[in-house]
C-alpha cells in the first residue's frame, strides 16, 4: 500500500506503480464517487469505445404487446 499526500491546492499525485497498475493515461477523466467515507474513482469511459458491447445479444425476445 502507497501513501499518498494532499497538496495545498487538495491535489493528489497517483503513484507511478498504481497509474501502470491500471494503466491510467495522461487526460484520462474519472468519475469521483464518495462512497461510506471512501473516495472511489471510476474512470470515465467514452461512448465510442462501447461500440459493440452487446453484440451476439439475441433480440428475438417475446416482448409485451405495448412495447
Amino acid at each position: 500500500m502507497t501513501a499518498v499526500a494532499v497538496s495545498p491546492k487538495y491535489q493528489v499525485v497517483i503513484p507511478k506503480d498504481v497509474r501502470r497498475q491500471v494503466s491510467i493515461k495522461p487526460g484520462q477523466k474519472f468519475e469521483v464517487i464518495v462512497f461510506q467515507g471512501h473516495i472511489e474513482l471510476v474512470p470515465v469511459i467514452p461512448i465510442r469505445k462501447l461500440r459493440g458491447i452487446a453484440k451476439g445479444i439475441p433480440t428475438d425476445v417475446v416482448r409485451e404487446d405495448d412495447r
